[in-house]
């Protein structure tokens, strides 16, 4: 094997043999505790980059304990992946630890950079868009474009990887052995992904190279346990107890939650500030169409204490329909949904399903003649009609309550703009909620975090 120079992020594997025929059919239901532990951990990775991040743009440090800790994440994970269906290379359960184990047979070093670049950590997650690609077509995750239908589209997952894994599988079942050649090829696939994660995870400034080095080995170190190899830089996971790993993860937990609270509070705060119209509306739009007599929505249920609730923060409501075609007439108006339902029985109708974006997703429910004049009927809570658009007003009630569309010259096609707005005087009581609890939560957050990170760099229990 060629030999090059050493990585800083290494990824040792040993193939082992013999390997269980069946045993990689369950591996998915005995792996699901260390599923439920990386799901915490892998948050708390993300918050710990993202302080990171900030000491190394102030310092040019990757503080040495979060290093470790996240360190120790990416190796628990390769270690489970390995077991699993990133590789099925051995059947023994992956240990619970940040720390490095000698003698599992997948194991994983980074070593630690005592200086990184402060300006090449703004832009890593940009100069690695190349290897973006290449690692969708490892692993999957929405590499293929599939077309559902002539309006619905979809991304598949899945990747390389996890083909060959699956080949390499069969393969094991039918004659107890895994394949060298696929062995090789998917370990240099993972070996790559690896280094990539570490590089966007701010590990190292090194760029991962365009190369698949392949097999189990690092090139010119040999396995993991050879004479050749280094030991492992972070092997003792520096003073990551279990109580300070949990302690680090819950105050990551409340980290996230934190800086979800902060931006929802600071979209709503943008949202009260700039997006309303000229009369205090907060609005959306969407374009409804239908080849029927009519349009209608679900019902909208509101129970007596959640319409007081809803209606308080909600204020008024306006909804308004401009037909497409501007010489088309339109009735719109509101009613409760027994009356709805009893003015358009019998009348060949469309009722809208799902509204996303400029999406619009409706669905025939009824198949007869044309409706009545909606005018010559007494159900409605408040109506507008004519060309052009029409707007009517109303508050949030106790009921269930539809809105409904009709075409006044009694043809099938019903085509119009619908804007619905509201003015939501509760909006700014609710950011400066959403940002004063982020802000306490978030220093809340520092504190296990910070305790736990200041102990483990000490070492010891």
């Amino acid at each position: 094997m060629t030999t090059h120079s050493t990585e800083p992020v290494r990824v040792y594997a040993r193939l082992d043999s013999p390997l269980s025929r069946w045993l990689w059919l369950v591996k998915w239901l005995l792996a699901l505790p260390h599923y439920l532990i990386l799901a915490l951990l892998w948050i708390t990775f993300v918050v710990l980059t993202v302080v990171a991040f900030v000491a190394i743009l102030v310092t040019g440090r990757y503080p040495r304990v979060l290093f470790d800790f996240n360190v120790g994440v990416l190796r628990w994970a390769w270690r489970v992946h390995y077991y699993t269906y990133a590789a099925l290379g051995t059947d023994r359960y992956p240990p619970f630890t940040l720390a490095d184990v000698p003698d599992y047979p997948a194991r994983l070093d980074i070593d630690y950079p005592e200086r990184l670049s402060r300006g090449l950590v703004l832009v890593k997650w940009l100069l690695a868009i190349p290897h973006y690609l290449v690692v969708g077509l490892f692993v999957g995750g929405g590499l293929w474009y599939l077309w559902d239908g002539p309006d619905d589209r979809g991304w598949a997952a899945g990747g390389l990887v996890g083909l060959l894994v699956f080949i390499a599988a069969v393969v094991l079942l039918f004659t107890g052995n895994y394949p060298k050649p696929i062995f090789d090829f998917v370990l240099g696939m993972d070996r790559w992904v690896v280094r990539v994660g570490a590089y966007v995870g701010l590990m190292t400034d090194r760029y991962p190279p365009f190369r698949l080095d392949l097999g189990g080995e690092e090139p010119g170190l040999g396995a993991p346990d050879s004479p050749t190899a280094p030991p492992s830089d972070t092997g003792g996971a520096r003073g990551w107890t279990t109580g300070r790993v949990v302690s680090v993860v819950v105050g990551a937990l409340v980290a996230f939650a934190a800086v979800a609270l902060l931006v929802g509070g600071a979209v709503a705060l943008w949202a009260d500030r700039n997006e309303r119209d000229a009369d205090g509306y907060l609005t959306t739009s969407a374009t409804l169409a239908t080849d029927t007599y009519a349009l209608r929505t679900e019902p909208m249920r509101f129970p007596g204490g959640v319409a007081d609730r809803v209606g308080d923060g909600l204020g008024d409501v306006r909804v308004s329909v401009t037909p497409v075609e501007p010489d088309r007439s339109v009735f719109l108006g509101i009613a409760s949904a027994r009356d709805a339902a009893r003015y358009l029985a019998g009348t060949e109708h469309a009722v809208v399903r799902d509204v996303t974006g400029d999406r619009v997703r409706t669905e025939l429910v009824d198949d007869g003649g044309r409706p009545a004049p909606p005018e010559s009927v007494d159900i409605w809570v408040d109506r507008a009609s004519g060309s052009g658009t029409q707007t009517i007003h109303t508050t949030v009630s106790t009921g269930d309550w539809v809105l409904v569309v009709v075409d006044q010259d009694q043809v099938p096609g019903v085509s119009v703009r619908a804007d619905v707005g509201a003015t939501v005087p509760a909006l700014p009581w609710v950011a400066t909620t959403a940002l004063v609890s982020g802000a306490v939560l978030l220093a809340l957050a520092a504190l296990p975090i910070g305790i736990a990170a200041r102990r483990a760099s000490r070492g010891g229990p």
